[in-house]
């Protein structure tokens, strides 16, 4: 996620080369979904994050946090009296039909722009929940090394874990993503759940969020399943996302096949040839960032290389807020209204 004009990656110009991308486990082997703390009890609770122990002494009770993703978990999970602030730009797109709504008007904002070591320590964090390229950046200075050097813990949202890869497709030469999207938004769940003393919590947004994603699946039709293509922005080359990111599981989950699904990597740019030569159904577009969703059909639409692409010949192109597409307890709800819209099309 850049620095936020667009909000999710930082530097996005990759070369991609998909068939010669390579995963690798690096910075951690595996990363276990399920965390290896004691349940929350004022001592210290040790957590598995991107595939490293982690311990923490004591319950943080001023948690920073950056973008709108990792500030909801915290509301999800009905933490917002832990918080000291977050910081996010406009891109949380409709949250009035979720319940933790309200976090937004009980936690103080600290800024519409990225995190910065000013506003943490201004904020007198003793965390930082967010993730590499969601807040965290070598090239900004704010890491989670040099936050520990200032005494202030950090937690890294799982799906911004480095996976090691070294490769021409990752986002500055680290490519991120260690395990399925989901997985990777209940990893999180149960990490802070048992952090923050509130497991039942976390159980019951996970419980919820598979319900609804089953409800929804349960509504496939049988036959084929269209193929899907997300393009997040970018003229010369299109942003999109791998298996790694949100919208692969957001995609698949709703019935769809999503066309990037061998890039072994979150968020990366592609060639628009590649694009062409896998001709999806349906196109989903991410809402977000000073390029409105409309703009992004229009360039769509009136792009020549792409017109006779079905999504486009057939102006099959939905739309999603960047909030339901990057990890969040927004996820599931996506699921259901990409479902529903890929059923409508398919006639079903």
């Amino acid at each position: 996620m850049p620095a936020r004009t667009r909000p999710l990656r930082t530097a996005a110009v990759l070369a991609l080369a998909l068939g010669t991308l390579v995963t690798a486990t690096g910075c951690g082997a595996k990363v276990a979904e399920e965390t290896d703390s004691e349940a929350s009890g004022g001592g210290p609770v040790t957590l598995t994050n991107c595939g490293k122990k982690v311990t923490f002494d004591k319950v943080p009770e001023r948690v920073v946090t950056n973008d709108v993703g990792i500030t909801e978990i915290m509301f999800a999970l009905g933490l917002e009296d832990r918080m000291a602030g977050y910081a996010i730009p406009d891109d949380k797109g409709d949250a009035d039909r979720f319940p933790w709504k309200d976090g937004y008007d009980k936690v103080d904002r600290l800024s519409k722009k990225e995190l910065n070591q000013e506003l943490v320590l201004d904020a007198r964090a003793d965390l930082v929940f967010a993730g590499w390229n969601y807040g965290f950046s070598e090239s900004t200075g704010l890491t989670p090394a040099r936050l520990k050097k200032l005494g202030v813990d950090s937690y890294l949202l799982t799906e911004s874990c480095r996976n090691g890869s070294e490769t021409a497709g990752s986002v500055g030469g680290k490519a991120r993503g260690v395990m399925p999207p989901l997985r990777a938004l209940y990893t999180d769940l149960r990490n802070l759940g048992k952090l923050f003393g509130v497991e039942d919590r976390a159980e019951k947004l996970i419980a919820d969020s598979r319900k609804r994603i089953a409800d929804a699946q349960a509504k496939i039709p049988d036959g084929k399943r269209p193929t899907v293509f997300l393009y997040d922005d970018g003229r010369d080359k299109p942003l999109t996302s791998g298996r790694y990111a949100g919208p692969h599981d957001i995609i698949t989950k709703a019935g769809g096949d999503h066309v990037m699904k061998d890039l072994k990597d979150s968020w990366a740019t592609v060639g628009w040839e590649t694009v062409v030569e896998r001709d999806p159904d349906v196109i989903v577009i991410n809402d977000y960032g000073d390029t409105s969703a409309a703009q992004k059909k229009k360039f769509l639409t009136s792009y020549e290389p792409l017109r006779d692409v079905s999504a486009v010949k057939h102006d099959r192109i939905y739309t999603l807020d960047y909030a339901d597409l990057v990890e969040s307890p927004r996820n599931a709800d996506a699921v259901s209204r990409l479902a529903g819209y890929l059923r409508a099309e398919s006639g079903s």
